[in-house]
């Protein structure tokens, strides 16, 4: 078995696009990002890509369906798609003698002191837990997507804090496989930049969740990356619809006489985690999730979609279409 084979199974298995990482790439990861951690014999991480399609879009786009993109472009991917796709894989490299650690999405669930959220999910766990012997990190061990693609020489993080790939630009899902085989791993992405910093991605957000003015620099095999901060919980009661101008579902004069939500809807707000628990009650009640704890995508992902329509308009990406996909003027500017 080797790398070839490998990412030839993958495809026919029905990923998009895989890549193979050097575990080793890793080193200085904190330990409870660190798959070495999960498991500690292993060589190689295999990452699959799949795409969102950009059909998924379509209805958000011309303002009369919502229901599909968070469908069938997240929780179809992440918790039925995938998760075949993986055990599949890691059945053909077991078959060879090696183990295969899968790692599905965890989108529902953090630790208890993170920061962030996940904007996705309607709501997310808080872990509490201790580690279980010294010198382990507690559990769950919950590995950055972004990082172990990029390691795994797939594409780069864009300015707006999403992962790019040549081949779909920011419409894509992944998964990973760690395991004990020692397979030819690909280099970091360092082809010519997606990004050209066009900033539309900033500009598109309609509860400005990502911020032009402050960058986030980590460093991710020996190298340094850098994009612009995520607010992720303002962008969760975006996601969720907190837009009511742009919102079809709420009726006009929800807020008409509630100062109070006035202010919390004024997009020009920063929200704390307690605000945007209350703001997506509000938008959840009027339209709910999708199954499976993922929340609508009211936005549209306006951030992503801009950006797909720009890479393809520059003509960098390598899927192409026969028409654009914008055709008329935006319904919600």
């Amino acid at each position: 078995m080797n790398a070839k084979e490998v990412k030839e199974k993958a495809i026919s298995l029905g990923a998009d696009i895989a890549g193979i990482g050097d575990i080793s790439l890793f080193e200085g990861t904190p330990k409870k990002n660190d798959p070495r951690e999960i498991f500690p014999a292993a060589k190689s991480i295999i990452a699959l890509g799949f795409r969102v399609l950009r059909g998924c879009f379509r209805g958000v786009e011309s303002g009369t369906q919502f229901y599909q993109l968070p469908a069938m472009g997240v929780a179809n991917i992440d918790i039925r798609y995938a998760p075949h796709v993986l055990r599949r894989l890691s059945c053909f490299i077991e078959d060879n003698g090696f183990e295969g650690c899968v790692l599905a999405t965890e989108l529902d669930r953090l630790p208890e002191d993170a920061k962030e959220t996940n904007p996705e999910m309607q709501s997310v766990a808080a872990i509490t837990a201790k580690p279980v012997a010294p010198g382990k990190p507690a559990p769950d061990v919950l590995i950055n997507h972004n990082q172990a693609a990029y390691i795994c020489g797939l594409g780069e993080m864009g300015l707006g804090g999403f992962f790019l790939t040549p081949e779909f630009g920011p419409m894509q899902r992944f998964a990973f496989i760690l395991t004990d085989a020692e397979l030819e791993c690909d280099t970091p992405y360092s082809d010519e930049r997606l990004c050209d910093d066009c900033e539309l991605c900033v500009k598109a957000c309609p509860g400005n969740a990502i911020s032009a003015k402050t960058d986030v620099t980590t460093r991710w095999a020996h190298r340094s990356i850098t994009h612009q901060e995520v607010d992720t919980h303002q962008c969760s009661a975006y996601l969720a619809g907190a837009d009511i101008k742009t919102n079809p579902f709420i009726p006009d004069d929800v807020a008409a006489d509630n100062p109070e939500l006035q202010e919390l809807l004024d997009p020009k707000r920063r929200l704390t985690p307690a605000e945007t628990a209350k703001v997506k009650e509000l938008t959840l009640s009027y339209y709910g999730g999708v199954g499976g704890g993922y929340g609508p995508s009211m936005c549209g992902m306006a951030c992503k979609r801009e950006c797909m329509i720009h890479l393809q308009e520059k003509g960098v990406l390598k899927k192409s279409f026969v028409n654009p996909f914008r055709t008329e003027e935006p319904w919600y500017k």
